[in-house]
């Protein structure tokens, strides 16, 4: 085993070079790794216990340097993107402000923008949305459909009527880029990567990304491998077939071990020698697995095996910079009534529950909301599915494709629409964008998968999709095959020329949400005198398609209930019984109107008693507070 160790790192020393010497480069010019001129590989900061042997790359479906014109028929960088929220903040002053919620993992800036007309009040005194993408790093579609709604904001402020109503009176909180670590290495490397850098030990052997993929073949992209079983114990392990529906012979099915032809492994060496492939690559934990609610550590934190584990979960809820500064900013935000924090690929308006189901778990006026909106994002987009993540997400394929067994609910822990619903009692949609190519069932039966891929890529797509299988002499497998989907921009993203139609759909969806928020607007308000005592009486309603809270908000107290104070100089009300200005009504101590939570479309009234002991006109303040409903303020003359 030793000699078959060092035969192993010595190929792979051999053919990608020192990452030690990369990392000291780096830290010492103090450069990201995409930055850096001199180095040779992608390299990863922080504590890194294996090797990180990725050739810095550039794909051509990517924007690496902005341009003059923005454009939605390629990819962006984060910097790009950077970029283009720097010259819309300096462009449109009086609806943006730009600035940096955190740094993430390797500390770069995790921007963000507030999106409001600031003459009309400051954002948090209004209702809100929060959009946010890129929080697995290699879904960069999400980020895209994040950075377009900026655009198509910010462009049609001032001639849309319904846009420039929504900022003058809402706010919209964007973040395109969640996690720009993972995103960066994603569109600079060959590394593909769900979630963020950080070390992580996948396989539990101590070691931390140590057997990452890798480009044997030097295309520049990672693809997969098939090898046929040759040997009695590569037949016995054998589980997959070609796919007779591809007369090409491109398509592989999975089978049941030892029904198959070949085996299946994604495109790299066994670093470690341990027998699996590419088992430990570049980080590991999940950030849509790390939010408070329903957390669950994984596998390795349950002392007795036998309960709920969470794979990615991280260390503790919260445990990473990126899904903590998500998660302290709407908890520091409360004015926010609806969030949709995007991802690839189902594509799926997805939602909670992540751990039960809607009829078992959600308030029913809650649930009838979120079906809507089911509903609605399907008449938009044309999404196959919309729905919860515990029923719809887990059985949208109705049986195990390899099996034939049918499909039963499953849990997602520490996921971010329980966290949404459940912990901050917000319409929280967690959707996801594209498809893997699979536009259509083209052999009708019922299923959305890489027969229907590959077809629309030969009809559509120019067969870009798809890598002919090509022989490769593999350093411990012998004779190979590399091959399959383009993983980066067919499979987990769509070919450039689809982004826009994709994220542009996404975004109406968006806005659509966003213009139903609750908005508390005073309609009147009448001041009557009878002797020395007034009356005040004010009306107002919920003017937005949405409550001021749903049920499960009022139930875990993030949202207060709407309230009216009417406010007096001080020195007015001083001395109590001799006061120049007593309050009657209400009785209580604060002298605040507690009335409840406004629906959507209701009208409610509320009245106060006040005793004047003077002849002279009194100025007075109405101030109307809804957490996210909107904060409105009326001054008043009590003659």
């Amino acid at each position: 085993m030793k000699k078959y160790l060092l035969l192993l790192t010595g190929f792979s020393l051999l053919t990608y070079g020192s990452s030690l010497a990369q990392e000291s480069s780096y830290v010492d010019q103090k450069k990201w790794p995409e930055q850096d001129e001199k180095a040779k590989f992608y390299t990863i900061s922080g504590e890194r216990h294996g090797q990180s042997f990725f050739k810095k790359h550039q794909f051509p479906e990517v924007q690496y340097e902005a341009g003059e014109k923005l454009t939605f028929d390629i990819y962006h960088t984060p910097d790009v993107m950077y970029h283009w929220y720097r010259l819309w903040a300096e462009k449109y002053p009086d609806i943006t402000e730009l600035y940096e919620v955190a740094k993430s993992f390797e500390g770069r800036p995790i921007l963000q923008m507030t999106i409001t007309n600031k003459k009309t009040g400051k954002h948090t005194d209004k209702p809100a949305a929060y959009f946010e993408g890129g929080r697995h790093g290699g879904e960069v579609t999400a980020s895209e459909a994040v950075f377009w709604l900026t655009n198509h904001l910010l462009e049609n402020y001032g001639k849309d009527p319904k846009i420039t109503k929504l900022i003058d009176t809402k706010t919209i909180y964007v973040r395109p880029q969640n996690n720009p670590d993972g995103t960066n290495m994603y569109l600079f490397s060959e590394q593909r990567n769900r979630s963020t850098v950080r070390p992580y030990d996948v396989d539990g052997d101590g070691l931390y990304d140590e057997d990452p993929e890798e480009d044997l073949n030097g295309d520049g992209v990672i693809h997969m491998m098939r090898k046929k079983a040759v040997t009695e114990e590569e037949k016995e392990k054998a589980n997959f077939i070609i796919d007779p529906k591809d007369s090409k012979g491109r398509l592989m099915k999975r089978v049941l071990e030892g029904k198959g032809d070949y085996l299946m492994y994604s495109e790299g060496i066994d670093n470690d020698g341990d027998g699996r492939y590419n088992e430990d690559g570049i980080g590991g934990l999940d950030l849509h697995r790390n939010y408070p609610e329903n957390w669950r550590p994984d596998n390795r934190g349950d002392a007795t095996g036998r309960g709920y584990t969470q794979f990615g979960a991280g260390e503790y809820p919260l445990s990473e910079i990126e899904t903590r500064s998500t998660v302290l900013w709407l908890l520091s935000h409360p004015n926010i009534s609806v969030v949709n924090s995007l991802d690839t690929r189902v594509p799926m308006h997805l939602r909670p529950p992540s751990t039960s189901s809607s009829e078992e778990s959600m308030f029913l006026k809650d649930r009838l909301i979120y079906e809507y909106y089911d509903s609605l994002g399907m008449t938009i987009t044309g999404y196959p599915w919309a729905g919860d993540v515990y029923q719809t997400y887990s059985t949208r394929g109705k049986v195990n494709r390899l099996t034939g067994d049918p499909l039963k609910p499953n849990p997602l822990f520490g996921h971010g629409p329980d966290f949404g619903y459940f912990y901050y009692g917000a319409v929280w949609y967690g959707d996801e964008l594209w498809n893997n190519g699979a536009m259509k069932d083209y052999d009708g039966d019922g299923a959305y998968d890489d027969y229907d891929a590959i077809r629309w890529d030969d009809e559509e797509n120019q067969s870009r999709g798809f890598k002919a299988w090509e022989k490769f002499d593999h350093p411990q497998l012998g004779e190979v095959e590399i091959g399959g989907f383009h993983p980066k921009f067919f499979s987990q993203n769509g070919p450039p020329w689809q982004l826009e139609g994709w994220i542009k759909k996404q975004s109406l969806f968006n806005l659509a949400m966003a213009l139903d928020l609750p908005q508390i607007e005073i309609k009147d308000v009448k001041v009557t005198k009878s002797g020395n005592e007034h009356v005040v009486t004010v009306t107002w309603t919920n003017s937005g398609n949405l409550p001021v809270a749903l049920d499960q908000a009022k139930r875990v107290k993030i949202v207060k209930e709407d309230r009216l104070i009417l406010e007096f100089d001080k020195e007015l009300t001083k001395g109590h019984e001799n006061a120049i200005v007593q309050i009657t009504s209400p009785d209580l101590y604060d002298k605040t109107i507690y009335a409840g939570y406004t629906e959507s479309g209701e009208t409610k009234e509320a009245t106060f008693r006040i005793k004047v002991n003077q002849k002279d006109p009194v100025k007075a303040t109405l101030k109307l507070l809804s957490t996210r409903g909107g904060y409105l303020e009326r001054e008043i003359t009590l003659n």
